[in-house]
């Protein structure tokens, strides 16, 4: 080669440059797959890849929750027996189903498909029979009306208010995952915040108005909102198996 000749590509051993062969080797890699080439290190048993950094800490942070409610509820339950007082004994039953919620996802994170399509019928499950004990609640308070209590009820509106947020709190490292699982209790969790806001002092409003139909009347919406999600819920779990059938 002369003085005046151009430098050459670096070609392979097929004459292709081997820029080239970067590029389609680029091109090749795979969704689970860093820039060396090497597959990302995920969990086992996860429908999306999960680090197992933040497998580990989601775990500990879902139980720590379902944990947390439940001692919670049981102290509020405990005070409502103590001073006999069946609104916030009510009030504070009503938490079995977060309890019940985030201990199904706790559960069901890190195992299969089938787990995952399970516990979304379990999750649905526990929507209907919040729905069925709202309607329960709302017959007893017709038959039986409670007296309007100010500080029961601005505790369990606060205290509902203040858990909520809490939970978004924790949940907030998260938000980015594609796991269904964690997605779902993400995405829960920041409904949940806005519901319960929104719910809690409406409920609060409509119990110190001079008459009680606005809250019989918020009672069966709520029943409504619960019986809606199990519907949803056992819909997509229903066309999902139809799906999996139909690729077979």
């Amino acid at each position: 080669m002369s003085a005046f000749d151009t430098p050459k590509r670096a070609q392979d051993v097929d004459g292709r440059h081997k820029g080239d062969h970067d590029v389609e080797a680029v091109m090749a890699r795979g969704p689970d797959q860093n820039r060396e080439g090497a597959r990302i290190e995920s969990e086992p048993g996860h429908a999306a890849p999960v680090d197992p950094k933040v497998g580990r800490a989601y775990r500990l942070t879902i139980w720590g929750i379902a944990l947390g409610i439940l001692i919670f509820a049981g102290n509020v339950v405990l005070w409502a027996i103590a001073i006999g007082n069946n609104q916030l004994f009510k009030d504070g039953v009503d938490w079995v189903y977060d309890v019940a919620l985030y201990g199904i996802a706790a559960l069901v994170f890190g195992r299969d498909e089938r787990a995952e399509k399970l516990a979304a019928l379990g999750i649905g499950a526990v929507m209907a029979v919040a729905g069925l004990h709202t309607l329960y609640d709302l017959w007893d308070k017709i038959l039986r009306p409670r007296p309007i209590e100010l500080f029961t009820l601005g505790f369990s509106a606060a205290s509902a208010i203040l858990i909520a947020y809490l939970i978004i709190g924790v949940l907030w490292r998260f938000r980015a995952e594609s796991n269904p699982v964690i997605k779902a209790t993400w995405l829960s969790s920041r409904n949940d915040a806005i519901s319960t806001t929104g719910f809690a002092l409406l409920g609060l409003a409509a119990r110190l108005l001079p008459v009680r139909w606005p809250e019989y009347l918020f009672d069966v919406f709520v029943a409504f909102l619960c019986f809606q999600a199990s519907w949803a819920i056992w819909r997509a779990t229903r066309q999902s198996r139809g799906r999996a059938k139909a690729s077979l």
